[in-house]
């Protein structure tokens, strides 16, 4: 296993000096996140490298509360005298925002820590040669582009890499030192026939994880089935538009859903209008807290920070608030939210669950979905079914795998979800592929529709290295962990 220090005794010195300026300044609260983030993306197009980029940013930010307004400032240079001018910056902006704030922001409490966290890894992914990795996606690629004649045109696979270095202080004690490491490979190819194109994907799930997540053997081994997929796709039928239909959505396919449906509309700052960007406000208002049937009696929906091997696994947020998990929709009801610790404050609540995350040094942490999974349904239970089962207890429905296009409204209410690769069940049996499918559905209408959740046996890692949120945007990175499901009677378009 890997243990890399995260950052030198002088980063910790820096800390120190800007938590003891903070409080001489007369601030109720302040923090310094001291970071460095190294992204290395490896993309690879037919048989030439298309890209291939290792950077690396590095900085801190300083945040303080001044009579209840917030001040931010940050820097790339990582000195006690920019720790100075910084956190006399930071200060000033509290100051000039607290003359026009209406209302004063107050912060839910918080234990003090001093810790280190390094994520679990084999492999430190950037110990590998990039000659090694770059062979391994033009291998794939020449292997896609082996059934050209039978109508594969294009071909592109990718390795992206993260390290996030972090040094988190407080003026309420706490210092913590995290490393995370994340991997996550792919590939696709796209077939051409008849006038039309269409491609098929495969990825391993984008992980926490070191290159030990990278497995030649399975990539590799997905070839031929992608690759077929792809060509079959092509020259399948288009789904008919306007009916009613049933789905069985494979994890490949839910985690999607789940992070916009379920993920977004409970994440509290857009809940309380504090963010609107990219689709934002909620449905999912206090007054439903406790009551709002979000989904069939039957459905669960579970946060953890905690997760092995999650993409928004870590130990401590970016508030420093300890990882945990925590229902949001539990036996279908709306229990919880995702909060940060001025939110949670608001919400009435004692402490934040630890939602709070920045994507740089240079932006402030706001709420962000963590790890939000589908639970499985109980052994034995009565809606628990297998994926097999679920399709020959199926009449007549879709069978939908990988993510497509989606949309959702400003409110998280009204959905369009398309998906990867599609089959038709018919007589409880998959009877060949179609294309051009997609599904519409009201937030609450779609997951009371639920009429079968999958085993543990089932359960998969799935989710997003690519969240967007905010202006300016950050970018995060959640797993969304759950099983196949089924759901009866939803309204299904296609291209016509």
């Amino acid at each position: 296993m890997v243990q890399t220090p995260v950052k030198t005794s002088s980063s910790k010195e820096l800390a120190m000096q800007a938590v003891e300026l903070i409080r001489q300044a007369g601030c109720e609260y302040g923090d310094i996140r001291l970071c460095t983030y190294r992204h290395q993306n490896l993309t690879a197009r037919d048989r030439s490298l298309s890209n291939l980029a290792d950077n690396v940013s590095s900085g801190f930010g300083v945040r303080v509360l001044f009579k209840g307004a917030w001040g931010f400032a940050a820097s790339h240079r990582q000195t006690p005298e920019e720790v100075v001018r910084i956190v006399a910056l930071a200060v000033e902006i509290a100051k000039g925002s607290h003359l026009t704030q209406q209302t004063p922001v107050r912060l839910a409490r918080v234990e003090a820590y001093r810790d280190t966290y390094i994520t679990p890894i084999d492999i430190d992914p950037f110990a590998i040669p990039i000659g090694e990795k770059a062979e391994l996606l033009l291998t794939i690629n020449d292997r896609l582009l082996g059934y050209e004649a039978e109508g594969v045109k294009k071909a592109y696979s990718f390795l992206r890499f993260t390290r996030e270095d972090k040094i988190f202080a407080s003026t309420e004690g706490s210092a913590i030192e995290q490393t995370i490491y994340r991997s996550y490979p792919g590939f696709g190819c796209t077939a051409i026939a008849n006038g039309d194109a269409q491609s098929r994907n495969y990825e391993r799930a984008p992980l926490n994880v070191g290159y030990e997540h990278i497995d030649k053997a399975d990539l590799l081994g997905q070839v031929e089935r992608v690759a077929g997929e792809a060509i079959a796709k092509v020259h399948a039928p288009s789904c008919p538009s306007e009916i009613r239909s049933t789905l069985i959505l494979k994890p490949t396919n839910l985690f999607l859903t789940i992070h916009e449906s379920v993920g977004h509309p409970t994440e509290l700052d857009r809940v309380y209008g504090y963010e609107a960007n990219f689709a934002g406000t909620s449905f999912a208002t206090p007054e439903h807290l406790g009551e709002l049937q979000y989904a069939a009696p039957w459905v669960n929906f579970k946060a953890d920070r905690t997760q092995p091997r999650g993409r928004g696994t870590m130990g401590y947020d970016d508030e420093g608030v300890l990882a945990q998990e925590w229902h949001v929709v539990k036996d279908g009801i709306l229990v919880d939210y995702l909060t940060d610790r001025e939110t949670a404050h608001r919400l009435g609540r004692g402490s934040s669950n630890g939602a709070a995350y920045a994507d740089s040094w240079y932006n402030v942490p706001m709420v962000r979905i963590p790890n939000l999974g589908l639970e499985p349904g109980p052994e034995g239970g009565s809606h628990t079914a297998t994926l097999e089962e679920m399709i020959a207890d199926t009449e007549e429905g879709i069978l939908i795998d990988g993510i497509g296009s989606f949309s959702i409204d400003q409110q998280r209410r009204n959905f369009q979800f398309g998906g990867d690769a599609f089959w038709q069940v018919k007589h409880g049996k998959i009877v060949g592929m179609l294309k051009d499918v997609t599904y519409h559905s009201h937030t609450t209408e779609f997951w009371n529709r639920v009429d079968a959740i999958g085993p543990q046996s089932e359960w998969m890692q799935c989710g997003t290295n690519m969240c967007g949120k905010g202006e300016p945007i950050q970018v995060a990175q959640m797993t969304h962990a759950c099983v196949p499901v089924r759901v009866r009677d939803i309204a299904i378009g296609g291209r016509t």
